[in-house]
């Protein structure tokens, strides 16, 4: 059974549909991305299944239970990270983390987990004296006092600098490893692309697309490259059978298998005119690209 089960959710804010007839499933022991654009309905489909917003119609179960009635026993067994908020502004690190391992009554080690989001130099700094990438490893810190079967995570790394997110990252995937389902809720596609077993895609208050990278990708196989950005692009098109398209100032891309031969035809083209190969990517497209794919407008892959 699935941790996490979400079969036909609606949600309303008076005539406002903001969730229409969703389902998606997460796992014990993996990490799912939830992905949409502003005002897609992730955040509130997320409230429901935390327990903080009712539904008007379908239904959700989180290790068995409805939210909405068992709050009380499942607020024992998940954790829930804010995006911002919920932290009393003079509560000092080591005490306010101390206070939820009391609280959850799991055996959980206040001095550990603030060692473990980095925070062992500022143990005795106040919520508000923290920067935002501190905030939010102390926030991180409070949802794994519940030792949790599982978590939902709000943009864990947003504000955080480069060493942190290795830092939350890393720990992210701890715990999925050990058998919690972890439910990420992220608009940091990079992010979700190097830590998700499972993508669930929302726009329009619907689910636009569901399953593992590999199997969003499929079909879109690539050839990225950089190179100078005066490019002939009906030369090269003439020379290798295949149109490149220009995506920024000196990135190209051809929508093709990364055959060999077809790579081959290409860094010989490119060196035949002088022009320099700074950068080659070939395979399947990129998180990023799968999304714009998906949520641009009238897009043809939509379901």
């Amino acid at each position: 059974m699935a941790a996490v089960e979400v079969s036909g959710l609606t949600v309303r804010y008076g005539d406002l549909v903001a969730v229409d007839d969703v389902s998606f499933s997460a796992e014990a022991g993996s990490i799912t991305a939830v992905l949409g654009p502003n005002g897609a309905g992730k955040t509130s489909t997320i409230e429901v299944c935390e327990g903080y917003r009712r539904a008007a119609a379908g239904s959700v179960r989180v290790l068995g239970l409805d939210p909405s009635t068992h709050q009380r026993q499942l607020g024992e067994r998940i954790g829930v990270m804010l995006q911002e908020g919920g932290v009393y502004p003079s509560g000092r690190v080591l005490d306010t983390v101390r206070h939820y391992c009391a609280l959850y009554g799991k055996g959980a080690d206040p001095a550990q987990l603030v060692e473990q989001v980095a925070l062992t130099a500022r143990a005795k700094a106040t919520w508000r004296r923290l920067s935002g990438g501190e905030r939010q490893r102390l926030s991180l810190a409070l949802a794994l006092a519940a030792r949790p079967d599982v978590a939902f995570l709000d943009e864990p790394t947003s504000g955080v600098d480069v060493n942190g997110r290795d830092t939350i990252r890393g720990i992210v995937r701890t715990l999925a490893d050990t058998g919690c389902a972890v439910v990420l809720a992220t608009h940091e596609l990079d992010e979700a692309e190097r830590l998700a077993d499972r993508v669930v895609i929302f726009d329009g208050g619907h689910v636009i697309a569901d399953g593992t990278l590999a199997e969003l990708r499929s079909g879109y196989d690539e050839i990225r490259f950089r190179s100078s950005p005066d490019l002939d692009l009906h030369a090269l098109a003439a020379s290798i059978g295949l149109v490149a398209s220009r995506v920024g100032h000196d990135e190209y891309v051809i929508d093709a298998p990364p055959h060999p031969r077809l790579v081959a035809q290409l860094t010989t083209w490119l060196a035949e005119q002088g022009h320099p190969l700074t950068d080659l990517r070939a395979g399947a497209q990129r998180l990023e690209d799968v999304f714009r794919r998906l949520t641009t407008p009238d897009s043809g892959d939509r379901p």
